[in-house]
């Protein structure tokens, strides 16, 4: 995380390059069963970037060596599409995306009641398909929504919201020009109806004070997420009541 130079990220009247205030996510969208062949979907968006995820399951694995006696395996595949980045990427897993499978899986584990399916697996697929900052955070957001709308059961709903610190000011919900040049970068993930951080990490320095108010601003943004993420649930069951 280096500043390049001549990258302004924060203009002279206080707001960052994007016209965003510090405080201030992009624009987001969501929507629900969008794939009719999965048992749940949902497609986020948080700005440009795009994020798709399907539910399959709970289900008996074809491999069985994989199963636990007393709850479900949870899978998760991250992948970015070759058509999601300026530079085309290689359709084949990177080391990162094999990383960023297990960090999601992670953060959802705790939240989902396995315990209630044992020896069965839920297979959550996920794929970026336009990426521009913050794809592990909408990734957490979409699998999230994908599993409520599978109807697994979870103990809440889990959006996930990057914070960082560009010159100096800490932003909120990145986009890749703010995370390629920034000074630190915070992915955070909880399910505020429960009051669980399911996802700290951190790249760069940041000092206590900026910590804490860095996570502050997370949670703010992740309890605003979570009202969407139920305003989408809920436009569909208004539609099938509607139909």
């Amino acid at each position: 995380m280096g500043k390049q130079p001549g990258v302004k990220l924060i203009r002279e009247d206080g707001l960052r390059h994007d016209g965003r205030k510090p405080d201030e996510m992009r624009p987001i969208k969501m929507d629900v069963g969008v794939l009719n062949n999965s048992d749940g979907s949902a497609l986020v968006e948080f700005g440009r970037t795009r994020v798709v995820a399907a539910v399959y399951g709970p289900k008996e694995p074809i491999q069985r060596f994989v199963l636990l006696p007393d709850r479900a395996v949870l899978r998760v595949r991250y992948h970015m599409a070759p058509f999601s980045t300026t530079d085309r990427k290689s359709p084949a897993p990177s080391r990162r995306e094999v990383e960023l499978s297990k960090v999601i899986r992670e953060a959802l584990e705790s939240i989902v009641l396995t315990e209630k399916f044992p020896r069965t697996s839920i297979d959550i697929f996920i794929e970026v398909l336009q990426a521009d900052g913050g794809t592990r955070t909408a990734a957490i957001t979409a699998a999230s929504l994908a599993l409520a709308d599978a109807g697994i059961p979870m103990k809440a709903l889990v959006g996930g919201v990057a914070v960082g610190k560009v010159e100096g000011i800490l932003v909120l919900d990145v986009d890749e020009l703010e995370d390629g040049n920034g000074e630190a970068d915070m992915p955070v993930a909880a399910a505020p109806d429960i009051g669980e951080i399911t996802l700290f990490q951190l790249n760069g320095v940041l000092s206590r004070e900026e910590l804490e108010q860095a996570l502050e601003m997370a949670l703010k943004g992740i309890e605003k997420i979570v009202e969407l993420e139920k305003d989408a649930l809920k436009r569909k069951y208004e539609r099938i009541e509607v139909e």
